[in-house]
C-alpha cells in the first residue's frame, strides 16, 4: 500500500530510541523528510549518522532538546519552519513510565511524570499550531494503554497517560476538518534498553510469566509495530479517522472502548 508519504515533513518527538526510533525510520523509509529530538546530543549524532548511511538520499533533521522545555521546543520548531517552511505530521511520542510503588506518588514525582509524559505533548502541538500557517496536517499521540484501564502501573503514570488521550480527543474534535487528531495506546512493547529490557534483565522468569498470562498474543509487541500503526493513522490512508485511540497491545485490554 502505497501511504503517500513521500516528501512529507516530519516532526518526531523522543526519536532516537524505541518506539521514537521505529517512527523516524519508518517515515525515512516512505520518503518522508524527518525532523526529531532528544535529549542526548551524541546519541542524535551517533542515531543521524546510521540514519544516513541507511538512507542516503533522506533529508534528516535533529535537535538536541527536552520537549518539557516550552521555550526550547519553540526553537526548535521554528528552525523547522525556517528550512522545510511549514510541517505536515507531528508525532508527539516522549514518555517514561519509571516512578515509584506508593499508592499515590509525592507531589514532586507526580509532577515530575506529568511533565514527562503530558506537558511535553502539550508543547510539542502548541508550537505545531503557532507555526502551521496552513493550518493542516495530521498529529499522532503516543500513549498507553494504562491510561485506558487500572493495570497495576504506576498511579501518575496511568493518569498522565489518560490526560493525553483526553487531549488527543478534545484537539480532534476543535481541529477538524482540516487538521486530524489520532493517538496510539501501545500494550508491552520490547526494546533493548527499554524499561522491559530492564525488567527481563532482573527477572526473566516472572517477565515471562506476566505475558504469557495477560496477553493473549503471548509476545511483547516491537517498535516497528507501532511504527506501522502510526505511518498509516497519519498517511492521507486514514484521511476519514479523527479523534480515535487505537490500541496496539496484542489483545491485553478487556473492556469495550
Amino acid at each position: 500500500m502505497d501511504l503517500n508519504l513521500k516528501n512529507k515533513r516530519v516532526f518526531v518527538s523522543g526519536g532516537s530510541k524505541g518506539i521514537g526510533l521505529a517512527i523516524v525510520r519508518g517515515f525515512l523509509s516512505e520518503g518522508a523528510r524527518v525532523a526529531f529530538t532528544s535529549r542526548n546530543l551524541s546519541t542524535l549524532q551517533t542515531i543521524s549518522k546510521s540514519l544516513k548511511q541507511e538512507f542516503p538520499e533522506a533529508d534528516i533533521l535533529y535537535f538536541d532538546t527536552d520537549a518539557t522545555d516550552a521555550k526550547k521546543t519553540a526553537l526548535v520548531f521554528d528552525s523547522i519552519v525556517n528550512v522545510w517552511q511549514g510541517l505536515d505530521i507531528v508525532v508527539s511520542n516522549v514518555g517514561d513510565g519509571r516512578s515509584t510503588p506508593e499508592v499515590i506518588q509525592s507531589d514532586e514525582q507526580f509532577d515530575k511524570t506529568l511533565k514527562i509524559n503530558l506537558k511535553s505533548a502539550e508543547n510539542v502541538v502548541r508550537e505545531f499550531l503557532r507555526t502551521n500557517s496552513e493550518q493542516t496536517g495530521s498529529i499522532c499521540f503516543i500513549s498507553s494503554i494504562t491510561g485506558l484501564e487500572a493495570f497495576g502501573a504506576p498511579t501518575d503514570y496511568s493518569v498522565a497517560k489518560a490526560a493525553v488521550i483526553s487531549l488527543s480527543k478534545n484537539l480532534a474534535r476543535k481541529l477538524a476538518p482540516n487538521i486530524r487528531v489520532n493517538c496510539i495506546a501501545p500494550g508491552n512493547v520490547y526494546s533493548p534498553g527499554g524499561s522491559w529490557d530492564e525488567k527481563m534483565k532482573q527477572n526473566p522468569e516472572r517477565i515471562f510469566n506476566i505475558i504469557e498470562s495477560t496477553v493473549p498474543m503471548k509476545r511483547f509487541g516491537t517498535p516497528d509495530e507501532i511504527a506501522n500503526v502510526v505511518l498509516f493513522l497519519t498517511s492521507d490512508k486514514a484521511s476519514f479517522i479523527t479523534g480515535s485511540c487505537v490500541v496496539v497491545d496484542g489483545g491485553q485490554t478487556v473492556g469495550n472502548h
